[in-house]
């Protein structure tokens, strides 16, 4: 009888050594480049295909160095995951060790920091390379549960064989994604790893709910922390005229006076106090506050500098594009969700811009969703300030824009459905600018 890749899951949980024959089977046709008995689920079927266009080997494990232990205490001390390793560890670690599991969290990078759980399956997680300081990345180790949950940006269950490199297929990996709750950005990956036999289908749901359970103490925490901020600033944005705002070190708005609600103030990396050039408000003054800054703006200066801006658009990294924008005030960069990389690729594409009817015909099929294109636009907008005119949409002329694209074209926004994106998939080089 034909199985289908859910009935192969479902075998999982009740025969996990016949699941795993029959997905040995489903691998070794599938790299081989022959028909395979079943097809695989398309989350493994689309990661071994970029494992495959990447040149991984799927014979042997080729770890890549690992940190050192002062490298991996500065990543603990810098990540957010440490702000949440209380909930990850009384949701996740005793069970996994009574199952015969490990719990392992990673980096955006997919570098593990953190392990615990069974010492039996630990000591086995040695002899593969997975252990504190490694990279788990999916270009590195292949499909697994940190790297791939890590691209797709959704929990990922990977079964035995389901790993692309042979080494991995006697274990079973569970992973999901934590993300920033204030703006969708990567933090890290916790993953559930043990023996093939230990397989159980609920450990995905629960490993998802834990991860949620995690970003909802970010969130927490932010919101905690905005408010002791606006304790402190209210009474100072009380005393001054014009338009105001008093931020976190990252830039989202505590409290503001004199101008319209804005979550968030792009601040170039390293900002210090004095006169400022900030998006999208201009000329302003920077001052220190406990745990921010207060800024205000000074009206009638609110051009960028000219001559002086260099805007880099980096789509290059799968689900992890950026823009990053350098000038006479520093830098900063804002990881950019899929449908804003899509409209600013194609606005880097047309120097002389485009408009609300062109995007909505490419991007959507239909000239006349201005509206969303609009509302998208604005939003965009709100962190490139007058890096970005309208009427036409395009980079001002001053901004110099460099495209840092993919090696392989037919990684270039692979969720894109515009006809200029998907045309350039098979056309387009490496980087431009």
């Amino acid at each position: 009888m034909a199985l289908s890749p859910t009935d192969v899951t479902q075998l999982a949980a009740v025969d996990a050594a016949r699941a795993a024959r029959v997905m040995n089977e489903v691998r070794s046709a599938a790299i081989s480049g022959q028909r395979t008995p079943v097809a695989p689920r398309p989350v493994i079927g689309q990661s071994w295909a970029r494992m495959m266009r990447r040149g991984v080997d799927p014979e042997r494990h080729r770890p890549a160095g690992l940190l050192s232990a002062e490298e991996v205490r500065r990543r603990r001390e810098s990540t957010a995951l440490r702000h949440v390793m209380p909930v990850l560890r009384e949701g996740l670690v005793s069970v996994a060790d009574a199952a015969h599991h490990i719990m392992v969290v990673a980096d955006d990078e997919g570098r593990v920091l953190w392990r615990e759980g069974s010492a039996p399956v630990l000591r086995k997680a040695d002899g593969l390379g997975f252990e504190v300081g490694a990279d788990w990345g999916e270009g590195v180790v292949g499909t697994n549960g940190i790297g791939t949950p890590a691209v797709v940006r959704r929990p990922v269950q990977v079964f035995a064989a389901e790993h692309f490199v042979r080494s991995l297929t006697t274990w079973t990996c569970t992973g999901a994604p934590i993300t920033d709750p204030r703006d969708g950005r990567l933090i890290g990956v916790v993953d559930v790893s043990g023996p093939l036999e230990t397989m159980h289908p609920a450990t995905l749901a629960w490993v998802d709910s834990v991860a949620k359970l995690a970003e909802a103490r970010l969130r927490e925490l932010h919101l905690a922390s905005l408010e002791r901020l606006r304790s402190v600033a209210a009474p100072l944005l009380a005393k001054m005229g014009g338009r105001a705002v008093a931020v976190d070190q990252d830039g989202w708005t505590a409290a503001l006076t004199g101008m319209p609600y804005t979550n968030r103030i792009a601040l170039p990396k390293s900002l210090s106090p004095g006169r400022r050039w900030l998006p999208p408000l201009g000329l302003c003054s920077v001052e220190p506050l406990a745990g921010g800054w207060l800024i205000g703006a000074v009206d009638g200066d609110g051009p960028a500098p000219r001559g002086a801006t260099r805007v880099v658009l980096d789509l290059a990294q799968p689900r992890r594009w950026s823009v990053t924008v350098t000038g006479g005030a520093g830098s900063w960069s804002r990881e950019l969700s899929p449908r804003h990389a899509e409209l600013l690729y194609l606005l880097a594409l047309d120097p002389a811009g485009r408009s609300a009817a062109a995007l909505a015909a490419d991007v959507f099929g239909d000239p006349a969703r201005t509206v969303t294109v609009r509302a998208e636009m604005s939003r965009v907008r709100r962190y490139l300030g007058a890096l970005l005119e309208h009427r036409p949409y395009r980079f001002c002329e001053d901004a110099e824009v460099e495209l840092v694209l993919p090696g392989d074209p037919r990684d270039l926004l692979p969720h894109s459905t515009a006809r200029t994106i998907a045309h350039h998939r098979t056309t387009t080089p490496a980087s431009t600018s």
